[in-house]
């Protein structure tokens, strides 16, 4: 089983640099929801998680069948839930027009498959604790 790990800074009003691994990510809120905007928002990093691990999980696949796709794009506009209606993503898989109805078809059944798509439909649990930072003084 994998073990994935990042951990959230804060920097800003509501900006926060996320370390992982050895990547640098920020995360910020929009200027209407009171943060500066330099950085996407939480929420649109999910999108992005998304978008970006169904192109993946499309390639990988692909390149074991032998397929060239060259260029791929996968666009998710992600509505969250609200009161009586559940979180919505709309995934739009644009691929080459020269592939063949059994590459689309084989491709979108692969996307559904992705380690991001299968955690955000399966059953999720939290584990949660709140710890109090040790101030450092010099």
């Amino acid at each position: 089983m994998s073990h994935m790990k990042a951990t959230a800074r804060r920097t800003g009003t509501y900006r926060h640099m996320v370390d992982i691994r050895s990547h640098h990510v920020s995360a910020d809120e929009p200027l209407d929801a009171g943060g500066d905007d330099t950085a996407p928002s939480p929420q649109e990093l999910l999108a992005a998680s998304l978008a970006s691990c169904t192109a993946i999980t499309m390639e990988m696949y692909a390149q074991r069948k032998g397929w060239d796709l060259g260029y791929v794009e996968v666009e998710v506009d992600y509505t969250p839930s609200e009161r009586g209606c559940p979180t919505k993503f709309d995934l739009i898989m644009r691929l080459p027009e020269d592939a063949t109805d059994e590459q689309l078809e084989r491709l979108k059944i692969i996307a559904a498959k992705c380690p991001v798509h299968r955690t955000l439909e399966g059953e999720v649990m939290f584990n949660e604790r709140v710890e109090r930072l040790q101030l450092q003084t010099s």
